[in-house]
């Protein structure tokens, strides 16, 4: 009897030992899950992971697979570093696509500016951004979000405020955007928020509503007027070299002519003189030739050739008209 009770104690004292293993490796197994759930952590390609330690900041991890320390002692922090960023002032998107949808709210709050010579503009633009440095975008500023608005409106308003009307709303456009930028970036490294502008857009820069119908006519008077300036100066360029090609023309012509009028004359001076130098030599000779050659130039051109002679009277000389006549 005494042998059964002990075998029976010695079962029941195995059970309790075996359930006691299962609790502990079940334990165990509990454990490592939480370990691997609060300790594991992977990091995007374009994230990086701050880890915080009881609330200090202990390192930045790269992308991947990486661990800390379990149960709330390591705190993860994800920044996407290589992600790009924007603001909008002035308007707000709704949907973007091929047919962008823009809020129907006016935020003439942010988008109202005085120029420099004492006029409103209607501006609109965007600012795109990165998070260069992680631990600076998290701890140097409590909000940064609405610190880098603030700093966006400042700039804007500023490179605005030192230009005028005509320029901020059509000359300058591109220079506004790298001033704002520029003055910008300055004031985000002053704060130390790890924020890098990549660029500032202006989207839409009108006058104010009252005034638009006004300010487009004049806009188009002066479109009007380039137009006609552009044309007058096409046909200016058109006509002086035209005009100018044909006066050199003219003047080469009589540049030419007069040439050739001189050398000519020179010619015949020189021909002249020659002659008049045989001439002098043997006069009766040269009045002869000169006969001779004046004589074989004309009589080739005459039909009927009439020889008199230098006593004959008449030209009928057997006919004593001249007689008969007296």
């Amino acid at each position: 009897m005494n042998g059964e009770i002990s075998d029976i104690q010695e079962k029941f004292k195995d059970i309790i030992i075996n359930k006691r293993k299962k609790i502990v490796w079940g334990l165990l197994a509990i454990l490592v899950l939480i370990v691997l759930a609060t300790g594991l952590y992977t990091v995007n390609p374009e994230e990086v992971g701050v880890i915080q330690r009881f609330g200090k900041y202990v390192g930045t991890t790269q992308p991947g697979l990486r661990f800390r320390i379990p149960f709330g002692i390591d705190r993860l922090t994800k920044v996407p570093i290589r992600v790009v960023f924007k603001q909008e002032f002035g308007f707000r998107t709704l949907q973007a696509g091929v047919v962008t949808r823009y809020a129907d709210d006016y935020y003439e709050d942010e988008s109202l500016m005085l120029t420099g010579d004492l006029n409103i503009a209607n501006v609109e633009w965007i600012i795109q951004y990165q998070i260069r440095d992680a631990v600076k975008y998290l701890f140097n500023v409590r909000d940064v979000e609405e610190t880098l608005k603030n700093l966006s409106e400042t700039a804007i308003r500023q490179v605005v405020g030192d230009r005028s009307v005509d320029e901020v709303i059509v000359l300058s456009r591109q220079e506004i955007a790298y001033d704002s930028r520029v003055i910008l970036q300055g004031h985000l490294d002053d704060y130390q928020t790890g924020i890098a502008i990549t660029a500032v857009n202006l989207q839409n820069v009108t006058p104010p509503l009252p005034v638009q119908p006004a300010f487009n006519e004049v806009n188009s008077a002066m479109q009007q007027q380039e137009r006609i300036v552009n044309e007058a100066r096409q046909r200016y360029n058109q006509v002086i070299p035209e005009a100018r090609g044909k006066a050199k023309q003219v003047i080469e012509q009589a540049e030419g002519y007069a040439i050739n009028r001189i050398n000519r004359a020179q010619g015949e001076t020189s021909r002249f003189l020659d002659v008049l130098q045989e001439y002098n030599r043997a006069k009766n000779v040269t009045h002869k030739r000169i006969y001779l050659e004046a004589m074989e130039e004309v009589l080739p051109k005459v039909e009927k050739i009439f020889v008199v002679d230098e006593e004959q009277q008449g030209l009928l000389p057997f006919l004593d008209l001249q007689k008969g006549g007296k």
